[in-house]
């Protein structure tokens, strides 16, 4: 007997094959009875049976692999949120998360960014590479401004400067959450190989990074509290939170909120 589940797939996939555009894709569009690619078509693009993808449209399919699936999407020219919904319906859950190389955000996250005045504020990729960021998180975070795109990497900004080390009231404890956050986020969105020659460099260039990468830890970053010396504005003491960017999970926004109102008055001051 079909299920519930199996019948919104199966409504799911005729919906988005009918309206494929079959001429835009070099398909003939003589002869067609109904709009949007054949059943058949689709399967091919899909490099799945016919009959199979057939019998998936009609919910007596059964429940498809995650390759048959991603290659239906493809075929379908499905969005990422088109693609995850397709994995809800299907197998429960949504895809995996894969890694994108990400260059800069969008207008819209930088203003979201700049909107939070006296709250140092960032977006990281998921190897960490710091890609956005607000006025606030340059003056007491680090001045990314001044750094080559390559450089503004948490991982490596950690090990290799002496401004972030020195700020830093607990440097070592610190130092080994990012590394044991940083090889969570890594293995979590498949972008293992993609940090291969970042992690071999630590490794040779610092041995505290090779010992703490060598302890395999693995941590969550989703909130905590951070305290900083900071050279002009003094102690700072702040509450990070992040948050994954809706539609963009390789995406996190990290927000540092001062603790107190002091904390405040300080980071103020700094963009005075």
């Amino acid at each position: 007997m079909t299920t519930d589940k199996e019948k919104a797939l199966g409504t799911y996939l005729k919906d988005r094959r009918t309206k494929m555009d079959a001429a835009a894709l070099g398909y003939s569009t003589t002869r067609r009875r109904t709009p949007g690619l054949r059943r058949e078509e689709v399967a091919q693009r899909a490099n799945v049976s016919a009959t199979w993808y057939t019998w998936l449209e009609q919910g007596r399919g059964g429940a498809p692999s995650a390759s048959a699936l991603d290659g239906i999407a493809r075929a379908l020219l499905l969005t990422d949120a088109e693609r995850e919904h397709l994995y809800l319906l299907a197998l429960g859950r949504p895809p995996e998360v894969r890694y994108k190389r990400v260059e800069g955000i969008t207008p819209r996250l930088q203003r979201i960014l700049d909107a939070l005045e006296y709250s140092p504020a960032f977006v990281r990729t998921s190897v960490w590479d710091i890609v956005g960021w607000n006025k606030a998180a340059s003056l007491v975070l680090g001045n990314y401004n001044a750094l080559e795109t390559s450089q503004r990497n948490i991982l490596r900004l950690f090990f290799t400067s002496p401004e972030v080390r020195s700020v830093q009231t607990d440097w070592e404890r610190v130092a080994r959450s990012v590394v044991a956050a940083f090889r969570a986020d890594i293995a979590r969105t498949g972008a293992t190989g993609d940090v291969k020659l970042l992690i071999e460099e630590l490794r040779l260039s610092s041995p505290e990074f090779d010992s703490m990468w060598r302890d395999h830890d693995i941590l969550s970053h989703g909130e905590g509290i951070k305290q900083l010396h900071h050279p002009v504005a003094g102690t700072l003491t702040l509450e990070y939170s992040s948050f994954a960017v809706d539609g963009r999970p390789d995406l996190t926004l990290v927000v540092y909120t001062p603790a107190t109102p002091e904390d405040t008055k300080r980071v103020r001051s700094l963009l005075e």
